[in-house]
């Protein structure tokens, strides 16, 4: 048995009894093939392209005309001395790295701490950009979410969750949920080819640790034609996903009121449903009603790697909420932007940027 066939076999991705040969193709049913997710790296490509065409023409545009604007930041003098120690060695020297750049460069201390805080300034993410991947972020979540609430609420799987089970796993594919889960999945592989480029937040290992896990399941769950189940999952999470970049945007608006208020609907929205609704429905219908093999093990795994997720943000939206809008306090969030002077994303949705 070669490698791909054992990979494949159908022991590790179908309940027991089934084949393969029970998804067989006919001219009027079509199932889910393995294949067809080949087409998310060109779907990638053009989803990037088209964040590109969309920040400049239309995200770049419409921040300007609601006032967002990119605060001065200093110059720094150039110096080959400071620039290579930022570069090789870090941005932020110690004590005795001060004193002894200071003697190669010729300049006091103070001038140096000085240089390495306006250098690091310069490095900072400008509020523009952050906009623009907000806004962005927002026509996809706005659009997908809304979307699969149009192509699920005909469905009476969708309603009483049992019937996701009926029949599985002869359950034939309809176009619209096979395209869906294509511009899922597209959408995901797009975020972790920009993760480079994009602004890095204290969470950033988490992140990447979501999309993994989000990429992982999207990519099994379709293999084993749990597209039922996996298209309600991913329309819970798209829920709050929209209220939250909406929430960004206003904040880098300057419209504090209405950021706020928006926050705390996202906050209510992530924990019903991240929390409430996601648990349900994988745990209860999911691993407690359905018959255990390979594929069904590894998609728990990983669908609790995301509630752990969940709750680990859950923590950080109440204590944003606790801290930052209800007390006021200036205080640092775990959702901060890497760079130590930018405020985090928490205190982003409360406070006017630095």
């Amino acid at each position: 048995m070669g490698f791909s066939e054992g990979f494949w076999h159908h022991g590790y991705w179908l309940p027991p009894g089934a084949t393969w040969e029970d998804l067989k193709e006919s001219a009027d049913t079509h199932y889910p093939q393995p294949q067809d997710l080949l087409l998310s790296i060109p779907g990638a490509l053009l989803l990037i392209i088209a964040r590109c065409i969309f920040e400049r023409t239309v995200a770049l545009p419409l921040g300007r005309w609601l006032g967002v604007s990119d605060k001065m930041r200093p110059k720094v003098q150039p110096n080959a001395t400071l620039e290579g120690f930022y570069v090789l060695l870090g941005r932020t020297p110690k004590e005795e790295d001060l004193i002894s750049l200071a003697k190669q460069s010729d300049l006091p201390v103070k001038k140096v701490q000085t240089w390495f805080r306006h250098r690091r300034a310069q490095d900072r993410p400008r509020v523009m950009k952050k906009f623009c991947e907000a806004s962005w972020r927002f026509a996809f979540y706005f659009t997908s979410f809304f979307s699969g609430l149009a192509l699920l609420y005909d469905k009476p799987w969708f309603w009483d969750h049992t019937v996701c089970w009926l029949r599985f796993p002869q359950q034939p594919l309809l176009p619209a949920l096979g395209w869906f889960y294509l511009l899922e999945l597209s959408f995901y592989c797009s975020l972790v080819a920009t993760l480079p480029f994009d602004v890095k937040r204290k969470d950033f290992k988490e992140q990447i640790i979501h999309h993994i896990a989000t990429i992982t399941l999207i990519f099994v769950s379709y293999c084993a034609n749990l597209t039922r189940f996996g298209v309600i999952v991913m329309v819970v999470h798209d829920a709050s996903d929209y209220i939250l970049e909406l929430a960004k945007m206003l904040h880098y608006m300057k419209w504090k009121g209405v950021c706020e208020a928006v926050f705390l609907v996202f906050a209510v929205v992530f924990i019903i449903s991240r929390l409430l609704i996601f648990p349900l429905i994988t745990y209860y219908y999911f691993v407690t009603k359905f018959q255990l093999f390979l594929i069904i093990c590894l998609i728990n795994i990983f669908l609790m790697i995301l509630q752990l997720l969940h709750i680990f943000w859950s923590y950080l939206i109440i204590q944003m909420i606790v801290c930052v809008i209800l007390q006021g306090q200036k205080r640092k969030d775990a959702r901060s932007d890497t760079e130590e002077s930018d405020r985090s994303e928490a205190e982003d949705l409360a406070k006017t940027e630095e």
